[in-house]
């Protein structure tokens, strides 16, 4: 029996490992099923059908629905190898839309990717792939997967390619999680992964890349809430950091924390002539809290539901930490506390960052976990986040 390992890393031959590509109908986890069936892997494509087009959410085009069914699909059909299209609807209303439009009612900015990367994913999906008897499941994400040689766990990197890295969304990722999946595309660039897709005559090869959260169209997020949530948009007032009354809003789902355009209050600056920001949203008094931007300013940041791939060091440890995905890793020193969560201090003070976001801890370009931003505070100068 050979004890050399495969590109997989196990030690049989390709065609004796079994492989479960998710396949969402976009280039990225094509190219990913395509070529692992060219290497000789025994691949099974699996899509998902995250919701209908006669649904409240209707998103023609989008991420596991119409066109990428098809796609994927076809792709499977044309290379010959099995592809099974789960009705996933349910599991996805509940787990990820639902939480969504909670998530803005509560006044927080959600991150939809990564709730459905750690439930519907990273646990149904790959739950299937187990009793689909494989050895792993693959995906196109743009991610590092690597194996420490000192002590042989499996580690989370960033993507060579640094814009199209999605480290960010896949912080939740448990380390069971991680020794079961596998990330191909994590040492290419996106040119190099449309050469293959060229290479291979797959049909989607000049699909363009989706921008939007799958199920919102044109970013739209509050109209996907109202239908959620019909009693989502309630008026209330546009209060100052001083007290002072500004204006009526329109619901608090329509406003961010760092938003500046479309508060509704005239002009929407100050004396010095200096533009208002959205410092806080409080959907309990139904107010929305804003400032000049020197309010935003937060150097101490609490995250709970926290998931870590290494042990933190009761002393804390030094981190770079991105608090959103868009966003430069900032310099930071990480603490956990006695309950369960942890905290953040920042060496030098960020702006908007906001509840529902994540923050995503680094060490060297390694993924050491993170959680959800609860609260932020300024120790210069306290204002309750």
């Amino acid at each position: 029996m050979s004890t050399e390992l495969n590109s997989l890393g196990f030690a049989k031959a390709p065609k004796d490992t079994r492989v479960v590509v998710a396949m969402s109908g976009g280039v990225d986890s094509s190219v990913a099923a395509a070529l692992l069936h060219e290497e000789g892997y025994d691949v099974v494509g699996v899509t998902l059908q995250l919701y209908d087009h006669g649904a409240a959410i209707d998103r023609k085009g989008a991420c596991c629905a119409g066109q990428d069914i098809y796609d994927a699909k076809r792709i499977a059909e044309e290379k010959g190898f099995p592809h099974y299209v789960l009705n996933y609807e349910d599991n996805f209303r509940e787990s990820v839309i639902d939480d969504f439009a909670d998530s803005y009612m509560n006044g927080q900015t959600p991150i939809p990717c990564v709730r459905c990367n750690q439930t519907v994913k990273f646990r149904d999906l790959l739950k299937v792939a187990q009793d689909l008897n494989a050895d792993c499941m693959a995906t196109g994400h743009y991610i590092k997967r690597t194996i420490n040689e000192e002590t042989g766990v499996a580690e989370l990197h960033r993507a060579i390619d640094t814009g199209k890295d999605q480290s960010y969304f896949l912080f939740a990722t448990t380390q069971d999680q991680l020794d079961f999946l596998r990330f191909p595309l994590g040492a290419w660039t996106k040119d190099v992964t449309r050469q293959h897709a060229e290479r291979l005559g797959l049909l989607v090869c000049n699909k363009p890349d989706s921008q939007d959260i799958c199920f919102v169209p044109n970013g739209d997020y509050a109209s996907i809430v109202k239908k959620i949530r019909p009693e989502a948009e309630k008026i209330g007032e546009i209060v100052h950091v001083d007290g002072r009354v500004l204006g009526e809003h329109k619901g608090v789902i329509h406003y961010t924390i760092g938003q500046r355009k479309g508060l509704g209050i005239g002009g929407g600056y100050n004396d010095n002539n200096d533009p208002y920001y959205v410092v806080h949203v409080d959907p309990v008094a139904n107010q929305v809290i804003v400032g000049p931007k020197e309010a935003l300013a937060r150097d101490v940041i609490i995250i709970n539901d926290c998931n870590w791939l290494t042990e933190i060091p009761e002393a804390g440890i030094k981190i770079d930490v991105k608090l959103r995905s868009v966003s430069q890793a900032s310099p930071a020193t990480l603490y956990k506390t006695n309950d369960g969560n942890a905290e953040l201090h920042l060496d030098s003070a960020q702006y908007g960052i906001a509840p529902g976001q994540a923050a995503v801890c680094y060490e060297n370009g390694r993924v050491l976990g993170g959680g959800w931003i609860i609260s932020s505070k300024n120790t210069q100068m306290p204002i309750a986040a």
